[in-house]
């Protein structure tokens, strides 16, 4: 896709958040925000819900809010950050999400009704973030978590200074964003499951610098907090991390199972595993990775169900690389028909390129924090 294309990509983003407003899996957003920096305390102090594990980080650690505050979340999503930041500023305070999509912005609210927060303290204003729906000099701070990163390049200076022209002055910046650590490749850049992901979409750190401060900020800081990134694709729906095989979306395996570490060797011979070969036991039914009553395997190949034929010599987490041959976990038909995720992509995450898939995205990209102040 060509991320040069403005509204192709505010639709692909758009259809993503939609979909991942409908998310449900709470221990999946729980690993994911304490990855990032947020507490046990912050966790259980939010509506269930709220946390749909897309943060990249916690700006409220750098913001200091006051009670009485004003603060404005750009990209509030269900009201995460919101909510969090309602109770820093309490009842005389303000805790204002803006977003552009409708489904984000409709479990936002039912979830602060089932709070009783009134308008006067919690408000979901629906919005752009390169044009937000708000008068001038009404914010003491503006937090955003892991979304300017999705704003086309070309349109990120106007996020800035929008930023500049609600916040008082005196009022500060804290943003969580997911920067780039070096210029992508472009089999990167133009992943649109990787842009909607946060990660083709991201800059470089110098040139937030250069927007921030041609938007008027002063006092720029914007520091690498070495998180790691990869936790987005190795967290199962149950909050484990488990490698390429436990994405979300996906339930965990027992162990010994095609997508999990090796069982020791003194079990291997009392469980037969989709991924042993076949002289151990062949599978009665059908396993973790292939649909059920398929073979694992044709009768004439010595292979078993996640390793197709010898000459591919590919693993139950690998695709295979020959186009004709089936992967681990579909038969070539339906596998052709398809084209949909193998056992080891995040089933409830979009499809990424093989090729982006094998890339260690904490290479790329980093988890930022970023804090200005306006004069």
């Amino acid at each position: 896709m060509d991320t040069r294309d403005t509204s192709k990509i505010y639709e692909e983003v758009a259809k993503h958040y939609s979909a991942a407003s409908q998310t449900t899996s709470v221990k999946y957003g729980e690993t994911v925000a304490k990855s990032f920096g947020y507490t046990e305390e912050e966790l259980a102090n939010i509506p269930e819900g709220a946390n749909l594990g897309l943060s990249c980080g916690n700006p409220l650690a750098i913001t200091s809010l006051r009670e009485g505050e004003t603060v404005i979340d750009l990209g509030s999503g269900a009201g995460f950050d919101v909510f969090l930041a309602a109770s820093r500023v309490g009842p005389t305070g303000r805790s204002i999400g803006i977003d552009f999509n409708d489904d984000m912005l409709s479990r936002a609210n039912s979830l602060k009704a089932s709070r009783g927060f009134p308008d006067s303290q919690v408000q979901f204003i629906k919005g752009a973030i390169t044009s937000i729906p708000l008068e001038d000099g009404i914010a003491d701070c503006i937090i955003s978590n892991c979304v300017i990163n999705l704003v086309p390049e070309a349109e990120k200076p106007l996020v800035f200074k929008e930023m500049h022209r609600v916040l008082k002055s005196g009022g500060r910046v804290a943003v969580s964003d997911i920067l780039a650590k070096k210029p992508l490749p472009e089999k990167l850049r133009n992943d649109i499951a990787m842009y909607v992901g946060c990660i083709a979409g991201a800059s470089e750190k110098q040139q937030y610098e250069a927007w921030l401060k041609e938007a008027g900020f002063d006092q720029v800081l914007i520091q690498d907090t070495g998180a790691d990134i990869n936790v987005y694709l190795d967290t199962d729906e149950e909050g484990n991390r488990g490698g390429c095989c436990a994405p979300p979306g996906t339930t965990a395996p027992a162990p010994g199972g095609c997508c999990a570490p090796p069982v020791k060797k003194e079990e291997e011979e009392k469980k037969t595993s989709c991924c042993k070969p076949a002289a151990f036991e062949e599978p009665k039914s059908s396993s973790c990775c292939a649909p059920k009553k398929t073979e694992c395997a044709p009768a004439a190949s010595s292979s078993s169900c996640c390793k197709p034929a010898e000459e591919t010599k590919s693993s139950c987490c690998k695709p295979v690389e020959k186009k004709e041959s089936s992967s681990c976990c579909k038969p070539a038909a339906v596998e052709e028909k398809e084209a949909s995720s193998s056992c080891c992509k995040p089933a409830a995450k979009p499809e990424t390129t093989n090729e982006a898939e094998k890339e260690d995205l904490n290479e790329w990209v980093g988890s930022y924090k970023i804090y200005a102040v306006k004069n």
